[in-house]
């Protein structure tokens, strides 16, 4: 077993806490332009101890495969208002030079069993340290506030059952995570809906009032 974790995992360390300035940077760099930025707020945590070794077990992962074979001992969250938010943010990332996307799972049209819906991306970061560049292996999940609610809950659920739902609230779980999906498309239109009647135009003349427009105080 590695003798030293707080050596081994102090590159994922220093990885999490770069990655998640660049990717707030996202966020101010829209608000600087006067722009809805796609990011509402980002998150990040090196996996504990307990549980790489817990997935080591579970998933046959040899010692000295797991740098290679454990792609989210870092982990990114990045939340989203809108679905639509999620894609923009996915460009935006595949044309950034600092960083390498090696994988991608859309999870939200083609969401898990469970209901489960996110956008992973795994991704290769080069990491500066003392002895020289080192790349890591980190994941990136993208997903809308409300699917974020209903993973964190069924997250912690999974730790009462041990993964192993009875199947009525197996189906519960799977109706409530339509059911977020659907708040979160409702909400897509609704906020078209807007821009479009924001972008309206009168045909009544620039700055005249509509003949059904109420009259203020002064007229």
């Amino acid at each position: 077993m590695i003798a030293n974790w707080d050596q081994f995992l102090l590159p994922y360390q220093q990885a999490v806490s770069e990655l998640k300035v660049k990717l707030r940077g996202i966020r101010k760099q829209f608000e600087n332009r006067n722009q809805r930025p796609p990011i509402e707020f980002v998150t990040g945590r090196v996996k504990p101890v307990p549980s790489i070794v817990e997935k080591m077990t579970r998933r046959h992962v040899a010692e000295e495969r797991l740098e290679q074979d454990m792609q989210d001992i870092a982990g990114l969250r990045i939340m989203c208002q809108f679905v639509e938010d999620i894609y923009q943010v996915v460009d935006l990332l595949r044309q950034r030079t600092d960083l390498t996307i090696l994988e991608e799972r859309d999870y939200i049209h083609n969401e898990k069993p469970s209901g489960y819906r996110s956008y992973h991306i795994v991704i290769e970061y080069p990491v500066q340290l003392v002895t020289g560049e080192k790349k890591i292996l980190a994941e990136i999940q993208v997903r809308t506030l409300a699917m974020n609610f209903w993973a964190t809950i069924e997250h912690s659920l999974n730790y009462k059952y041990q993964g192993d739902f009875p199947t009525e609230l197996s189906a519960r779980l799977q109706r409530a995570a339509e059911a977020a999906f659907k708040l979160d498309t409702e909400m897509s239109e609704i906020r078209e809906e807007i821009q479009e009647a924001q972008h309206y135009t009168p045909q009544n003349g620039a700055g005249g009032d509509s003949p059904d427009a109420p009259h203020s105080k002064e007229d």
